[in-house]
C-alpha cells in the first residue's frame, strides 16, 4: 500500500507540472528525479496547489494543516528552490516554478550535501539528453519558447546597434533589474558531475528581479550589484559564451551564459534547429565569400554549428575553402563576426523581425494556445463541475487541426492582449 501511495503523489506532482506550458513528459527517469527533490508528502501537496501565486493562508486552507505547520512546509520547499517566494505589496506569495528554466536549474546552482548531486546530474543526463522527450517537448512545441539570444554586444556596428531594443541588451537587463543574482551554471555544473564539463567559468549563472530575490533569500544565489554582473558579462564574452535569456520584453529572470558543450538549449539548436527551438537575434551573419581565407575559426565558435567549410571550386587552388552559413539554424548571436581575423563576417538585419512576447503571463498564454493547454491557465482551480465542463470544451477546440491552432495562436499575439495584461498587471496581479 505504501508504494502505490508513494507512486501515486509522484504521479499527481507530474499531473500537476504537466499544466504549465513547460512541463515534463512523464517516464521513469522523471520519477527517480522527483523522488530525490521531493518527500512523498511535499509531492502530494504540491499537486494541489494552483498555478497561479498563492499565499500561505491559501496553502493552509487547501492542504488541511495548522498555520504553523503550513509555514514549515513552505519555508522547508522554498529553501530547496522547489517553490519561489514573491513578495507582492507586503505579501508573500509562493510559486511553483516550471522544471526549466526553475526548479530543475536551481537544484544544481550551489553546492549542496543534502541530496546526492551526481546522481542527480546523471539522471538529468539521461532524461534530458539521452531519452530526449522532454528537451524535444520543452524546445520544439509550438511557434513560441522559452528563450531567446541577447545579440553579442561588443561585435555591433554603429548602424546595427540603432536597430537593437533595450530588451535585446543583455548589459541593458542588467542594469534595469530590480535583484541581480549569480548563481553556478546548471549545465556545466552537470556536466563536472559526467567528467564531460568544459573550461568556461562556472559562476556566471545570471538571474534577476523576483526570481534573483527569492533565490539570495534563500541563499541558493549571492547577490550582486550592477558593476559586479556586467564584468561576468564582459568574461562571458571573452570566452565567446551565447547569452540565452528569458524570451520576454519585461522582467526578464534569466540570462545563462551558454556554451555549445554543455547548454541545454545549443544543445537543443542543435539538434532541433530546423524546428527553430530557440528565438534568433534580429541579426544574420554575411560572409564576405571573396575574402574569406577558409581559416575556420567561425566553424569552431559556432555553438549551433551553422557554419561550415565548403570549397570555393577553384580548379587552380583545389584546396582552397570558404566558409559557408546554414541560415535555417543561426541563432544570429554574433559569435563568427567576433573571432573573424580578416574582418570578412558582418552582421545584417533579418527581412522580419523576431516577435517578443510582453511578459510571463503573455508568453504563457501563447504557449498554452500553441501546446493545446490553455484551459488549464484559464480554470486554474477546478473546483466547479461547470469549470471542468468549460475546460473539456477548451481542450477539444485547442485539440483541432494545426492551422486552427496556428489562427487562434497568432490572434492572441496581439496588441490587444498586450492592453489586456498591462490592465490585468496594473490591478496588482501576477
Amino acid at each position: 500500500m505504501a508504494h502505490i501511495t508513494l507512486k501515486n503523489s509522484y504521479n499527481h506532482l507530474v499531473e500537476r507540472l504537466n499544466r504549465f506550458p513547460q512541463g515534463a513528459p512523464p517516464s521513469d527517469l522523471l520519477f527517480q528525479i522527483l523522488r530525490i527533490l521531493f518527500t512523498e508528502e511535499e509531492a502530494g501537496l504540491i499537486s494541489l496547489m494552483p498555478i497561479k501565486p498563492f499565499s500561505a493562508k491559501k496553502a493552509c486552507r487547501i492542504w488541511g494543516k495548522n498555520p504553523a505547520d503550513t509555514q514549515n512546509i513552505l519555508d522547508a520547499l522554498a529553501d530547496r528552490g522547489l517553490l519561489v517566494d514573491i513578495d507582492q505589496h507586503g505579501q508573500t506569495l509562493y510559486t511553483l516554478p516550471p522544471p526549466m528554466a526553475g526548479f530543475f536549474e536551481f537544484s544544481l546552482m550551489r553546492v549542496r550535501h543534502d541530496i546526492d548531486q551526481a546522481v542527480l546530474s546523471e539522471l538529468f543526463y539521461q532524461y534530458l539528453n539521452v531519452e530526449e522527450d522532454f528537451i524535444r517537448d520543452l524546445f520544439t512545441r509550438g511557434e513560441t519558447q522559452l528563450g531567446r539570444v541577447f545579440i553579442h554586444e561588443p561585435i555591433l556596428s554603429e548602424e546595427n546597434a540603432l536597430y537593437v531594443l533595450d530588451y535585446e541588451r543583455a548589459a541593458e537587463i542588467i542594469k534595469t533589474a530590480s535583484h541581480i543574482a549569480i548563481g553556478t551554471c546548471y549545465c556545466r555544473h552537470k556536466m563536472l558531475h559526467m567528467n564531460r564539463e568544459c573550461d568556461a567559468p562556472t559562476d556566471i549563472c545570471m538571474t534577476f528581479n523576483n526570481s534573483a530575490a527569492s533565490l539570495i533569500r534563500h541563499e541558493i544565489t549571492r547577490q550582486v550589484d550592477v558593476a559586479e554582473c556586467l564584468d561576468l558579462l564582459q568574461m562571458a564574452y571573452e570566452f565567446n559564451l551565447v547569452q540565452f535569456g528569458e524570451n520576454v520584453r519585461q522582467n526578464v529572470n534569466f540570462i545563462c551564459n551558454c556554451c555549445g558543450c554543455c547548454c541545454e538549449a545549443m544543445i537543443a539548436a542543435r539538434r532541433f534547429g530546423l524546428m527553430h527551438p530557440v528565438h534568433t537575434t534580429n541579426f544574420i551573419p554575411e560572409v564576405n565569400e571573396s575574402g574569406c581565407t577558409g581559416c575556420g575559426k567561425c566553424v569552431t565558435v559556432c555553438p549551433v554549428e551553422a557554419m561550415t567549410l565548403v570549397s570555393v571550386n577553384d580548379p587552380k587552388h583545389p584546396k582552397k575553402k570558404k566558409a559557408l552559413l546554414n541560415h535555417d539554424v543561426c541563432l544570429g548571436c554574433g559569435l563568427c563576426a567576433r573571432v573573424c581575423p580578416e574582418n570578412h563576417i558582418k552582421l545584417k538585419s533579418r527581412h522580419q523581425r523576431v516577435t517578443t512576447p510582453l511578459n510571463t503571463t503573455h508568453r504563457a498564454v501563447v504557449m498554452a494556445i500553441e501546446r493545446g493547454n490553455l484551459h488549464d491557465l484559464i480554470f486554474d482551480n477546478r473546483v466547479l463541475w461547470s469549470h471542468r465542463a468549460l475546460a473539456a470544451v477548451f481542450g477539444v477546440i485547442l485539440r483541432l487541426p494545426p492551422l486552427k491552432q496556428a489562427l487562434a495562436s497568432r490572434q492572441m499575439k496581439s496588441r490587444y492582449l498586450e492592453t489586456l495584461v498591462e490592465k490585468y498587471n496594473r490591478r496588482g496581479y501576477k
